[in-house]
């Protein structure tokens, strides 16, 4: 116990004297900063792993849910598509004849029938580009206008408002000119997102421009009641010509957009984490090694102190902690600022989810400590006496 002038006990005196303070970790924090260029060429490394990670699955992940949310709010019941055609939207072209539309309309408990032509751009961005009948597009759950209105002219288009707010400088008005395949298009109207692609075209148009006159990609049903979809697609399905035409409901077409059903999405993934977790261990590796060699002498010191081997392992691991740990926190700092400016300055949809957040940040961490193992096990199996005689 510690009493203090006044003849009371000094429990904050106490208090210092109990907590053991280890030499260690000073000893760390000492030789981060005496060596600041390498230190932080090593956290950047790891910042860029834990980038590299977040980013392609921000973006794929948001372009995906993104379309998902944009599909779903067309207002449909039903899609339909050719028989070659695949789950996600612009993929297959357009071959079903307009005709068939019309054939659609007559069976029982059809209640909207919309032809849309959707083409993929890329263009100023990469994009599905929509071309549609106005009247029964409107139909399936009508449009919200901010501005304008419905088409005007064969080269009209219809933007959503997160297009029209993407242009800097004020952004996008009713009337200005942008080109859509080669071609100058007047803006007739601006519509709350959320329903199809940014940029809608007049189908007949959209046919001419990319030679698929009175054709359609993908047919969208509503139904009188939603209780009859299924009588609908048997429907459907026992038409001449139409028994391999593939029929879902909304709610089955989104179950198929996950990462697992995609291919590619999850190789494209694993390759870029692989990517960015050799690119981390190798910078890692070599930092620390190179730190090994420098610290020859005073590795000895702190042996011939009594240090054991899985101190002087110790040493090293948290310094590489102290590293990755910095290293992540510059990492997610990072990403959400491409995020921002890729919010800001395009219409790509950039979805960050704790769970990557979590995961990125365990591989990168992960990686770092694996990068300083060998360097570690090196240090530890120095010889005292040769390294107090080291130059």
């Amino acid at each position: 116990m510690h009493w203090n002038r006044a003849g009371r006990l000094d429990l904050r005196a106490d208090a210092r004297w109990s907590v053991p303070r280890d030499p260690m970790n000073k000893l760390v924090i000492a030789n981060i900063l005496q060596r600041p260029v390498r230190s932080l060429i090593s956290i950047t490394a790891v910042a860029i792993e834990v980038i590299m990670i977040l980013s392609i699955v921000g973006i794929f992940m948001g372009m995906l849910n993104d379309n998902k949310q944009r599909t779903n709010g067309i207002g449909a019941d039903l899609m339909m598509r050719p028989s070659n055609a695949a789950a996600i939207n612009g993929m297959g072209g357009a071959s079903m004849s307009l005709k068939t539309a019309d054939y659609l309309r007559g069976l029982a408990h059809v209640a909207v029938v919309s032809p849309v032509n959707i083409q993929f751009s890329m263009g100023s961005s990469v994009e599905n580009i929509y071309g549609i009948d106005f009247e029964s597009f409107d139909k399936l759950r009508p449009f919200q206008f901010v501005e304008g209105g419905k088409f005007e002219g064969p080269y009209d288009v219809i933007v959503d408002d997160v297009f029209a707010r993407s242009k800097k400088g004020g952004g996008y008005h009713v009337g200005d000119k942008i080109e859509i395949f080669n071609h100058d298009f007047r803006i007739s109207g601006i519509v709350e997102a959320g329903k199809g692609g940014r940029k809608l075209l007049p189908l007949d148009t959209m046919g001419d421009l990319t030679g698929s006159s009175g054709k359609a990609s993908v047919f969208f049903i509503k139904c009188d009641d939603s209780a009859n979809e299924q009588t609908v697609i048997d429907e459907i399905h026992k038409s001449p010509g139409l028994a391999n035409y593939p029929v879902w409901t909304m709610r089955e077409w989104l179950s198929m957009m996950t990462p697992e059903k995609l291919p590619g999405f999850n190789l494209a993934l694993d390759v870029i984490t692989v990517i960015a977790v050799i690119v981390g261990f190798l910078v890692i590796f070599q930092s620390m090694y190179t730190a090994v060699l420098e610290r020859t002498r005073e590795i000895g010191i702190l042996k011939s102190l009594g240090s054991s081997k899985l101190q002087i392992v110790g040493v090293v691991l948290r310094e590489t902690a102290v590293m990755a740990v910095a290293g992540v926190g510059l990492g997610i700092g990072g990403t959400y600022l491409i995020r921002t400016i890729l919010l800001h300055s395009t219409t790509m949809h950039f979805e960050i989810t704790g769970r990557w957040l979590a995961q990125g940040a365990v591989i990168a961490f992960a990686g770092a400590l694996i990068g300083a193992v060998y360097p570690a096990w090196m240090a530890s199996r120095k010889d005292p006496i040769e390294a107090l005689a080291y130059e």
